[in-house]
């Protein structure tokens, strides 16, 4: 089969496709963060931009020296068990069913405003369609359409700082006095700080997506994805958050929380603004959606190379897509937006803790990258004590985030769970069989006793019925009554052997009957017909002699219907049968 080779992405495109996902984060983590931290909210993020800062160089390290589609897991998988590179993946793919699905949803939210007509799932199910098609197409095509969104989204943010510094100009920095002023909600400055970091942590998820897809990257293009996402992310975010503090009071900020940048492009730009935020909004919401099936199918492609999961998903098209991955997934995403009726608390819940463990897991994982495999080269090096710093951090956020919604928590347990059973049925799909075959062999040994020993016992039982011998007396009948009593013995005995006994005493030649009788033997060879001529004369005596001679009862001695003439009536025959 010839392979199918399909053109490498450059800088823009890469980027553009994991860019869409983190940047789109200035939508809403913006809103988030200050919820918790208040006017402290731009610090937050300059803190999670420090957290993305270290691990640009934790997954430069581990890419670098496993340039493989996978992330967590390729690195884990090298380093560790495959068990734990599974738990890595299994929470990769939650995230990134979490991301389709909240990123389709919100953007359709979006939509919405501006059409108030649509439905809000129908929309999403079609957005989930419509990039599923994208996917299947090609990276190459799909890249094209990520390169477009990226542009429009980072000109739209550009526009908004602008005009909001401009706005800023204008009419000072009195809301900013008056924000700055007011009492910290969560206590002290540190817990504010602390809530804030854990909710704005939700702003560089998307940061693992390029380690999933870095083999359909050019050379050296993989560590330009992560600086371009780290500038993005830590230019906008503490900007956009330091920029609604000096514009918007912080008491408006939860009336607006869905739509906060629309609501600061209206306030700074005009309609016009907030209306282009809210359309750039659906775009790059739907391009993080491309970016989910895009990351998924490098690395569930790569699960199923290491037979993790069933070859079946390593069909490609003609494109070199791997399209029953992204089908699965699809199905998988549709299926959850129907289970939770687009319930986008209990899929944040997922979406945040997968995401944080997929990024904690990918800093041990560089741990053991620098512990069991010092030798391989790598183009550069974390130091470790940033990488555990990193992790703490991490960590930090992961329990912080516990802190802020342990329900969402309980939601995230319940659906790994369930994709950790099934990934661990796969891993040990050789030890079920063999569990199987052993309960079966348990089970059919005795079975198996109990068949032989019913065969032969109802094999025997057969052979004795069939044993049983039958005797019909004959005159010398011609052959069409006796073809009428084999039709008779065929279809209502269980026998093998038929005697046809003929009682002479005028010493007649039946050499006709006999040569008749061959015929019928032939013409039914399921019974053997033996042809017996005795002297004497038929009645109850001879009946009595050769019933107790053959051992054959009289019920099973057949006559044709007597005349008139005959010296005995039937009952005096000893149950001897009627058959003609």
């Amino acid at each position: 089969m010839k392979e199918v080779v399909h053109k490498k992405l450059n800088e823009l495109q890469a980027t553009a496709i994991c860019g869409n996902d983190i940047s789109s984060s200035c939508l809403y983590v913006s809103a988030l963060t200050i919820m918790y931290a208040g006017q402290y909210a731009w610090i937050s993020l300059l803190f999670v931009a420090v957290v993305l800062f270290l691990f640009r160089k934790i997954y430069g390290e581990v890419v670098g020296a496993l340039p493989l589609n996978g992330g967590a897991y390729n690195v884990l998988l090298n380093t560790s068990s495959k068990r734990l590179a599974s738990i890595a993946a299994t929470l990769t793919v939650l995230s990134y069913m979490a991301t389709a699905v909240i990123s389709a949803s919100e953007g359709m939210h979006y939509l919405h405003n501006i059409a108030p007509g649509i439905n809000i799932t129908i929309a999403t199910v079609i957005i989930l369609l419509i990039f599923t098609g994208l996917a299947i197409v090609g990276i190459g095509e799909s890249a094209i359409v990520a390169v477009v969104i990226f542009i429009t989204h980072l000109t739209t943010l550009t526009l908004l700082v602008i005009a909001s510094v401009w706005f800023i100009f204008m009419n000072g920095l009195d809301v900013f006095s008056m924000n700055w002023s007011l009492p910290i909600t969560s206590g002290t400055i540190v817990n504010a700080l602390f809530l804030g970091f854990s909710a704005a942590m939700l702003g560089i998820s998307g940061f693992e997506s390029s380690a999933n897809f870095v083999e359909e990257q050019e050379v050296g293009v993989f560590p330009k994805t992560l600086r371009n996402m780290w500038a993005i992310v830590s230019f906008f975010n503490p900007v956009i958050a330091l920029l609604l503090i000096c514009i918007i009071p912080l008491a408006q900020v939860g009336e607006h929380q869905e739509s906060l940048l629309a609501h600061l492009g209206a306030t700074t730009g005009g309609s016009w603004l907030a209306y282009l935020i809210s359309i750039d909004a659906v775009l790059v919401l739907c391009g993080a959606v491309l970016t989910s099936f895009v990351g998924v199918s490098g690395l569930l492609n790569r699960m199923t190379l290491d037979r993790i999961l069933p070859n079946y998903f390593l069909k490609q098209n003609s494109r070199g897509s791997n399209y029953r991955i992204i089908i699965s997934f699809l199905i998988l995403c549709i299926s959850v937006l129907l289970v939770t009726k687009g319930d986008i608390v209990a899929l944040a819940g997922v979406y945040t803790f997968s995401f944080l463990a997929v990024m904690g897991l990918f800093g041990i994982g560089n741990l053991l990258l620098k512990f069991k495999r010092r030798k391989l080269p790598r183009p550069e090096k974390a130091r470790g004590i940033a990488v555990v710093a990193a992790v703490a951090l991490i960590v930090t956020a992961f329990v912080g985030n516990i802190k802020l919604n342990v329900s969402s928590f309980y939601t995230f347990l319940q659906y790994l769970v369930p994709a950790f059973g099934f990934v661990a049925i796969m891993l040990n799909r050789t030890l079920l069989i063999r569990l199987l075959i052993e309960a079966l062999e348990y089970f059919y040994t005795p079975l198996r006793k109990m068949v032989i020993f019913s065969n032969r016992y109802l094999h025997k039982m057969n052979l004795k019925i069939e044993s049983q011998e039958f005797v019909f007396f004959t005159k010398g009948d011609d052959v069409a009554i006796i073809n009428k009593v084999m039709q008779y013995v065929q279809n209502n005995e269980s026998t093998k052997k038929l005697k046809i006994v003929n009682i002479n005493n005028d010493h007649e030649n039946h050499a006709l009957l006999i040569s008749d009788l061959k015929v019928l033997d032939r013409a039914y060879p399921e019974i053997d017909i033996e042809f017996i001529e005795l002297d004497g004369v038929f009645g109850p005596a001879i009946i009595d002699k050769l019933s107790n001679q053959w051992n054959i009862p009289k019920n099973f001695m057949f006559i044709g219907s007597p005349g008139d003439r005959f010296s005995y009536r039937v009952s005096e025959l000893g149950g001897v049968r009627l058959i003609m």
